[in-house]
């Protein structure tokens, strides 16, 4: 039997832990956003996936405060839009979202896309660094990034390093945040987080339903009892990511957290995977260090 459950979480290279299940919000309309984070909370979720650019942390902080439970039960992911990238941009905007969301501080910050070149990132990176120094930010990382820009950020560490007076003082890569679903499986991400023990999240993991219907997936869905969705979401959790599934419809976010009771074999998570690499969102990582 399963051996996850809603509690299940991963010890980061920060030193804190991510539960395994997060709540998505993106595109969830403001008004929306409190009654669905609340919605997901009540259902067990205790990770909530926002961005400065999704112009919803408000709602996400509204309802962590009105939940009751206690601020270090939730863990809370906000992300650097990109036109903020580079130091003074990026310093500014971890403060403003702090404010925006009314948080004393925030769990993770992801720089949400490489965009804008070698010297912004780095600079963002620096500025990153720094938040989690002073206790704005627990744990920090990366989104959209490709393995170039994955083995760039190494090296800006350890320039850091050498730069801020040592070991550490370049920071600590704790997630990567990617879309990731049987149609872009993304495994050389992968085996490159997998080897220095960084949390790989996956946003779209139900492919924003596109698939529904697919000859391998309906096959599987009928086979355990559960819906395509549910399927999904757990060859996510066996894959080793973090699936960050959104609705704003209760029976469905309800329905999204139930994956604890069943699994997946070896063979039925082959068989579910394909070779193609079809993204339905933005693809960032196809971007050059100079994009």
């Amino acid at each position: 039997m399963a051996t996850y459950s809603i509690k299940s979480a991963f010890k980061l290279n920060s030193g804190y832990e991510i539960p395994l299940l997060g709540f998505g919000v993106y595109q969830t309309p403001l008004p929306e956003t409190e009654k669905a984070c609340l919605e997901a909370l009540a259902a067990g979720y205790r990770h909530i996936d926002s961005a400065a650019g999704y112009r919803n942390e408000s709602g996400c902080g509204d309802a962590i405060r009105t939940s009751k439970l206690p601020r270090p039960d939730v863990f809370f992911t906000s992300k650097i839009p990109t036109g903020k990238l580079g130091y003074e941009t990026t310093k500014a905007q971890v403060d403003q979202s702090l404010k925006t969301a009314g948080l004393d501080y925030i769990d993770l910050m992801l720089i949400h896309a490489p965009y804008g070149g070698s010297a912004s990132r780095k600079g963002a990176w620096k500025a990153l660094v720094e938040a989690v120094e002073e206790g704005k930010i627990n744990s920090i990382g990366v989104s959209n990034y490709g393995v170039h820009h994955l083995d760039e950020l190494e090296k800006h560490i350890s320039e850091l390093e050498t730069e801020r007076g040592g070991k550490g003082k370049g920071g600590v890569i704790s997630v990567g945040q990617y879309e990731i679903h049987p149609w872009c499986p993304r495994n050389d991400i992968i085996d490159w987080c997998a080897k220095r023990n960084i949390a790989v999240e996956a946003y779209s993991p139900v492919v924003q339903g596109t698939r529904w219907g697919d000859k391998t997936l309906a096959k599987l869905a009928e086979k355990q009892g559960k819906s395509e969705a549910q399927i999904l979401l757990r060859w996510s959790l066996q894959k080793g990511c973090v699936p960050l599934p959104k609705s704003v419809t209760p029976s469905r976010i309800k329905a999204n957290a139930e994956l604890f009771d069943f699994e997946l074999t070896g063979e039925e998570m082959g068989e579910l995977e394909t070779d193609q690499y079809a993204p339905v969102c933005w693809d960032p990582l196809k971007s050059g260090l100079d994009d």
